[in-house]
């Protein structure tokens, strides 16, 4: 990337988004193109920012919590993951939209950022072992990436000495993206607490840590074209995920059928006002 390009991708002026509330959680018509550029622009700035990939499960955990609806709303980006929440804003009036998927997001967001030389991270992953497993992955696959810091934290909540240090060892490190691999709600709490803290733009990916180190199965992109990556996920961690599907997917369809027919308002909690366009 020469220096011409690179003050080009600086200057460029960011667009206003069309957004829509769904059940009350903001979802924003980004597309890969402009959530990474978005996310590399804030990067090279050292802006602390954090971007949400939205599911079914987190509308819904949102509406059933206030508090995280609340840091779903004020992210400085949340990205339609979930093919349900595309359809949702294609019926709430907003045409053409694409679904911006975390698993595929990541690859582009690390590639952009190898091209222009910005320091990266990894936060996250469940074992340090896994984590490790997936940085080799990622080095081999962009070798001209520059990977400053990875770590797996304990699965016990940290003490504010921990998160000192952890924040203390991400900022020294220099990594001005920071992919959070914590699942959700956890990873969205962590990058509202933190933002502020690091120099860095925290990007809450979730399983796509399991995926691209090939812990975890992905769905075919056929299933996940028809809306029903749920299901294959479901049958291949039944035992962790029968409640997160079997309780949320038909509430936010009947939650989403009262919005559209306007038998019920869901007051979105803690939108920040990113972008234009948010009736729905």
């Amino acid at each position: 990337m020469n220096a011409q390009s690179t003050t080009r991708l600086a200057q460029m002026p960011q667009k206003a988004l069309e957004s829509r509330f769904i059940v009350g959680t903001r979802v924003d018509a980004t597309s890969y193109e402009d959530a990474v550029d978005r996310c590399i622009s804030w990067a090279r700035e050292g802006e602390s920012r954090y971007v949400c990939v939205s599911t079914v499960h987190m509308v819904m955990e949102g509406h059933d919590s206030p508090a995280y609806q609340h840091v779903v709303n004020s992210a400085d980006l949340v990205t339609p993951d979930g093919v349900p929440l595309v359809w949702a804003l294609r019926w709430l009036g907003i045409k053409g939209v694409t679904r911006v998927y975390g698993p595929e997001l990541t690859p582009q967001l690390l590639k952009k950022a190898a091209d222009h030389r910005i320091p990266v991270g990894f936060f996250g992953g469940g074992t340090q072992a896994a984590l490790d497993r997936l940085v080799s992955i990622v080095r081999e696959r962009f070798p001209h990436l520059v990977i400053t810091y990875a770590y797996a934290p304990p699965f016990h909540p940290l003490s504010p000495d921990e998160d000192e240090t952890i924040v203390r060892e991400i900022t020294d490190s220099g990594a001005r993206v920071l992919f959070v691999g914590l699942g959700s709600p956890k990873q969205e709490r962590w990058m509202h607490e933190h933002r502020g803290r690091l120099p860095a733009v925290m990007v809450g990916v979730g399983a796509a840590f399991d995926f691209l180190a090939g812990v975890k199965p992905q769905a075919p992109r056929l299933v996940q074209k028809m809306g029903m990556e749920w299901l294959f996920r479901l049958a291949t961690e039944p035992r962790r995920l029968w409640k997160r599907y079997l309780k949320h997917n038909p509430r936010f369809v009947f939650f989403f059928l009262l919005q559209v027919l306007g038998v019920r308002q869901f007051a979105p909690i803690g939108a920040i006002g990113l972008s234009e366009g948010t009736n729905g």
